[in-house]
């Protein structure tokens, strides 16, 4: 059905294009296809590094994708990204058909066409960078400028939305067209001829995803096919994903937990994908104890929403007979449940556990690393902990120091998948996590002091979590800035929060901080001072910022004070204000 959104005129037959693509050195190596008349041979790329798009067709018209408009098969992800890669070329004018990293931004929904939009720009020799539905036209405009995109996709429902930033930008906007009643479209047919000249993927760009920092704006986090290909596989062998999972898929699609752990790891082995357009609790209930042949047996969510469904289950499934039903449901047909962009609350996990007999997996990751920790499949969960690292990944804990003017790292412990070693005297002692490992990402997108300030000088990675090692596995303490909040698995600036909230004509100054929740996580609480004379609610804030802030960033508290202490050099002691005003 997606077929009907994806240019109609491209009709060149799906066995032409493939060889297209054979003849421009894609694919997996020496594998012949046995599915109707598609027999090809795929040639490898260097170092086996390939993307996810280069498997699908072993997998045929096994369902790829369960949306709102219907099924989808791998065949059909291919052939209509396929036609999309062409489209791309011709408006580039790129006749290589590579277009070498190019960035592509693109704004779809939460269904198939989200993955025809990535794997089209990949096929197009682009780099994939994708938008976030909900986010106000100021941030996607920053988000297309910052990453000098050099085209915009957008489905239907979203070109009126980002049509006048494209515009403005002067970046040609491609929509993703339904067909005329005629069937006819306003797109000129596409040209035949190879898709790309690309003939490595290793070190090649394959998405940026936007992250908040300590240092306000987002930035942009450019991960590689290889950082992509050994998180994927990193998860695909621990987790045990084969083609007969079934996953159900709410979480936004910006984000690595839901592009990464829910999207690629069971496209890359053949499993089937039921996407919903958002987080919806009662349609969730309802999908996961679902009789149908799809039977879900895969579910990841933040902590946030685990809470929800509590919430929804606790006001809706009271009569024991249901409860048991459910409890029985989950344990018989769900084989993993896993949690994770934000810290588990505990009696979260217990309750969980009580409803459905899961205990869920805990893991740890952030945009710039993919999943480094994870608790195991088979074995015993820790509450609290997450887990042991992740296969190819390092981690250490280090506490840095300043000796004669030189800075050093003090080594509390360091481990792999295989063991962990710890320093005599520093056991349990909490420091930053830093990583290292094929996973963690190439560079911030033209930000090179960035880039080079995020590593220490041999080379690994700093999370800005503090963690500590005790009991043979890992705990993450929070981060070690409190200018960075988490809510409902976002990672969200105080800074950029309060760049937003000085531009309010009645505030004159401000402190953003993130007091602890139950079901968020944190929340986004704004200590303010106001002109004098005028007032401010929480309703009326959030009135101002709706169009200008992402929803989750708008402060759900207020906290007017007649002045915000500050210290001789002017800076806020962020700790104080979370003790004076939210005491524990």
């Amino acid at each position: 059905m997606l077929v009907s959104l994806l240019f109609p005129h491209a009709r060149r037959p799906l066995q032409c294009l493939l060889r297209d693509l054979h003849h421009c050195r894609t694919g997996l190596c020496g594998q012949k296809n046995p599915h109707r008349g598609l027999q090809t041979t795929w040639v490898t790329y260097s170092s086996d590094i390939t993307p996810v798009f280069t498997r699908a067709l072993a997998f045929g018209d096994k369902i790829a994708i369960i949306d709102r408009n219907g099924e989808h098969t791998y065949r059909d992800i291919v052939s209509q990204s396929l036609r999309l890669a062409q489209e791309i070329c011709r408006v580039l004018k790129c006749p290589s058909r590579d277009l070498k990293e190019e960035r592509i931004s693109f704004l779809c929904p939460n269904d198939a066409s989200y993955v025809v939009a990535q794997w089209a720009s990949w096929m197009s020799g682009g780099i994939a960078v994708p938008l976030y539905k909900k986010h106000p036209v100021q941030e996607l405009e920053y988000v297309i400028q910052d990453s000098q995109s050099a085209l915009v996709i957008a489905a239907e429902e979203f070109v009126e939305k980002i049509a006048p930033t494209a515009g403005k930008l002067g970046v040609p906007l491609l929509p993703l067209l339904k067909p005329c009643r005629d069937g006819s479209t306003s797109h000129p047919a596409v040209e035949g001829g190879p898709l790309t000249a690309c003939s490595s993927w290793k070190d090649r760009g394959a998405m940026i995803i936007y992250t908040s920092g300590t240092t306000g704006r987002p930035k942009g986090v450019l991960s590689t096919h290889e950082n992509v290909q050994a998180v994927t596989t990193g998860l695909v062998e621990k987790w045990e994903w084969k083609k007969e999972d079934v996953i159900l898929h709410v979480l936004p699609l910006h984000h690595l937990h839901g592009v990464v752990n829910k999207l690629l790891c069971p496209l890359w082995v053949g499993a089937t994908c039921v996407m919903f357009p958002e987080f919806d609790v009662e349609m969730v209930w309802k999908r996961l104890l679902s009789p149908e042949a799809t039977r879900i047996s895969v579910f990841m969510a933040v902590p946030t929403i685990y809470a929800k469904l509590i919430e929804y289950y606790d006001e809706n499934f009271s009569q024991p007979q249901v409860q048991a039903f459910v409890r029985a449901f989950c344990q018989e047909n769900i084989r993993l449940m896993v949690s994770g962009s934000a810290a588990l609350p505990v009696p979260v996990l217990q309750k969980w556990k009580n409803i459905t007999g899961h205990t869920l997996l805990e893991r740890y990751g952030m945009t710039e690393i993919g999943m480094a920790l994870s608790n195991p499949l088979h074995g015993v969960r820790v509450p609290g902990s997450v887990g042991s690292p992740l296969p190819g990944v390092e981690v250490r804990i280090a506490s840095e120091t300043l000796k004669d003017g030189h800075r050093s790292y003090a080594i509390h412990a360091q481990g792999d998948e295989n063991s962990t070693q710890v320093t005599p005297g520093l056991e349990e002692q909490e420091g930053e996590l830093l990583v290292r490992g094929p996973s963690v990402f190439r560079e911030y997108w033209n930000r090179p002091r960035e880039t080079a300030d995020a590593f220490t000088p041999d080379g690994w990675f700093k999370t800005g979590d503090t963690a500590a090692y005790k009991d043979g596995v890992y705990w993450i303490k929070g981060r070690s800035s409190v200018d960075i909040i988490k809510n409902g698995g976002f990672k969200i600036s105080a800074l950029e929060v309060e760049r937003h909230l000085l531009a309010h004509p009645h505030i004159t100054d401000v402190a953003v901080i993130g007091p602890p929740d139950m079901v968020w996580g944190q929340r986004v609480s704004a200590v303010v001072q106001l002109r004098k004379g005028q007032m401010l609610s929480v309703k009326e804030l959030k009135e101002w910022a709706r169009d200008i802030m992402a929803p989750y960033t708008i402060p759900t508290e207020l906290i007017v004070v007649e002045e915000i202490p500050r210290n001789q050099m002017g800076k806020v002691n962020k700790k104080e204000l979370l003790q004076r005003f939210y005491p524990s």
